[in-house]
């Protein structure tokens, strides 16, 4: 799977849970969200110093920023989750990212192999 398929496929199961994710739909997924991320945060630096004396224009665009983080919430977790299902694990793995070390686990898992074949999770 491409770039342009993976984010596709992403944004296309915005909230959907259930199925499989192979390792090339997650990864290009992670880096099109950090190309977005890092390009909204170096556009919010821009404008925070040329607004300095705008409190707005400042507000605004710190909300703005907002909304694109939060846009990519619930699509990140998905395809995470579906990650998991892919290596035949519960979507509740991801729940590790919130313990120490449990990144570094499911940063493993992510970059594993799925499962061959059929498993539970297929839909």
């Amino acid at each position: 799977m491409g770039f342009g398929d993976a984010v596709r496929t992403c944004w296309k199961k915005y909230g959907d849970f259930d199925g499989r994710a192979i390792r090339s739909e997650f990864w290009w997924w992670v880096l099109f969200v950090a190309l977005v991320q890092f390009a909204a945060a170096i556009a919010l630096t821009i404008v925070l110093i040329i607004f300095q004396n705008a409190g707005f224009l400042q507000w605004l665009s710190v909300l703005i920023f907002m909304v694109i983080v939060l846009a990519f919430i619930l699509p990140s977790i998905a395809v995470s989750v579906r990650r998991l299902h892919d290596r035949d694990l519960s979507g509740w793995f991801y729940l590790l990212g919130f313990v120490p070390f449990g990144g570094l686990v499911l940063f493993i898992f992510y970059a594993l192999p799925g499962t061959p074949g059929p498993n539970r999770y297929d839909v």
